[in-house]
């Protein structure tokens, strides 16, 4: 897998890096949003794409 196409997603709540994914960057210009579960908030939330 290739570095560029990795990224992080961090919980919207408490602003922890959790979770890293990766993406098509040429199809998907806009940063993406999941919800996923939070070691720290112990409950699923928000996780947005960081740099």
């Amino acid at each position: 897998m290739s570095q560029d196409n990795l990224i992080k997603l961090e919980c919207t709540v408490c602003k922890r890096t959790n979770y890293h994914s990766h993406k098509n960057k040429k199809k998907l210009k806009a940063r993406i949003e999941l919800k996923k579960f939070c070691d720290w908030c112990k409950k699923h939330e928000p996780h947005k794409e960081t740099k």
